[in-house]
């Protein structure tokens, strides 16, 4: 009879190898409107053969008018390899940001909002984020009640957020958002409006995790392509008008 080895024990010469690195590709600021014929065909027809995953940062509409997103899901139904994606501010422009939700999410997008996802061992979590400046600058809950308010909508995103990034038990991890985390990637917009392009809240809540191997963001369509968290997490700004001065691809591959 012939002895098999035990499936628990490792062999000499089959110790497993590091993790199968994930390809993933992200963009932002697709601004999809009402009167577009087709306008990112290409892009969805071809990053299948860049990347496993697609990450969409955000401001996919101009205003998150219905028919406005029916053009996005014309093109985003070529697309075949699995997406994740945030909301931006523009989709909450009509009032309508859970129908906007609604339509991604039936057409097979994961929408991150408080959750998070694993796709082929690698996590995917974060949210929308909010504004409210960076390092000494950032908005702090002082004075008026109407101030406290707008500084408690920046505190309770970045708890959604945290709470999706918690729930990842992966070694790897993306946290997608629209706004910035660091004002790295916001530099070169005009400093008068920093404040309303991100939140350093949103760069400490990526540094209390040591899972997280990239933050990918749009919003700042003149920011810059990279920076790091103070922690030095890895963070791009990946808005349509960015990668543009980069190349002729539509979109930024990472390897996770």
């Amino acid at each position: 009879m012939t002895d098999h080895p035990d499936p628990q024990t490792p062999q000499p010469g089959l110790e497993p190898g590091p993790s199968k690195k994930l390809r993933v590709a992200a963009v932002g600021d697709l601004h999809v409107g009402e009167r577009h014929d087709a306008p990112h065909r290409d892009l969805f027809d071809r990053v299948h053969e860049d990347a496993d995953v697609l990450c969409l940062c955000g401001d996919l509409t101009n205003f998150g008018k219905t028919r406005e997103v029916e053009i996005l899901l014309e093109d985003l139904r070529h697309c075949r390899i699995p997406m994740v994606g945030v909301l931006g501010n523009h989709e909450h422009e009509c009032g309508q940001p859970e129908k906007v939700k609604d339509m991604l999410c039936d057409a097979g997008v994961k929408i991150l909002d408080g959750q998070s996802y694993e796709i082929d061992g690698v996590g995917f979590a974060g949210g929308k984020g909010f504004v409210g400046g960076f390092g000494r600058y950032m908005l702090s809950s002082f004075g008026e009640d109407s101030i406290k308010r707008f500084v408690q909508e920046a505190v309770d995103d970045a708890n959604v957020i945290e709470n999706s990034i918690r729930m990842l038990r992966t070694e790897r991890s993306v946290v997608v958002l629209h706004y910035s985390p660091v004002v790295d990637t916001v530099m070169g917009e005009p400093p008068e409006i920093h404040a309303f392009l991100g939140s350093s809240r949103l760069g400490e809540t990526v540094d209390r995790y040591d899972n997280i191997s990239l933050v990918v963001h749009g919003h700042a369509h003149r920011g810059a392509a990279e920076g790091r968290t103070n922690k030095g997490t890895p963070v791009y700004n990946v808005a349509l008008p960015v990668l543009r001065t980069l190349g002729e691809t539509p979109y930024r591959v990472f390897e996770v």
